[in-house]
């Protein structure tokens, strides 16, 4: 976690740029979206560190009554931020064939998280641990200010949080013999 700091804090203080700074790549608009949270570009694996976006196959019901997955409305998000705001991102780690990506973004001038951001619009939420606990203390008090302000999918009373779901499909697959 204290990485990510560090490269948050360093992103952060780096002034406007052209192009990726040193130990950083663009995300541009014509990756293979995975997820509302990851991606593949030339046979490597991206996942935003510490952001769990909402799982497709999961559903909410909009104000008009309609039923839309939950998955695919973070997805479209993810990328149309990508696409309108042309993403920088470094590695943070590398867990199996997935690498775990900080990423920033610059809006008005403004140098932001892209998983913070994802998260405070109530499109994703915080990655929690196997203990329960997120990955980025700081994505899980973004996460309970953008579900206080019922922000995205928030606003929405039978959206699943997927860490719920997530942590059901482990127990059950844990009690099977």
């Amino acid at each position: 976690m204290r990485t990510v700091r560090i490269l948050l804090a360093g992103a952060l203080a780096a002034g406007p740029a052209s192009a990726a700074p040193p130990g950083y790549f663009d995300l541009r608009p014509g990756v293979t979206l995975e997820t509302g949270d990851s991606w593949v570009e030339a046979g490597t694996k991206y996942r935003l560190y510490g952001t769990q976006a909402c799982l497709r196959g999961t559903f909410f019901t909009d104000a008009a009554g309609h039923r839309a997955d939950c998955g695919e409305a973070s997805l479209a998000v993810f990328g149309a931020l990508i696409a309108d705001t042309r993403p920088e991102c470094a590695p943070v780690l590398r867990v199996g064939d997935t690498v775990h990506v900080a990423c920033f973004v610059m809006i008005e001038g403004d140098r932001l998280d892209l998983g913070n951001l994802m998260i405070t619009s109530g499109f994703a939420f915080a990655a929690l641990r196997a203990d329960g606990l997120p990955y980025h203390a700081g994505y899980a008090v973004a996460e309970q200010a953008a579900r206080a302000r019922h922000a995205g999918l928030w606003q929405f009373k039978d959206v699943q949080h997927p860490a719920i779901l997530l942590g059901q499909a482990a127990g059950a697959k844990a009690s099977r013999p």
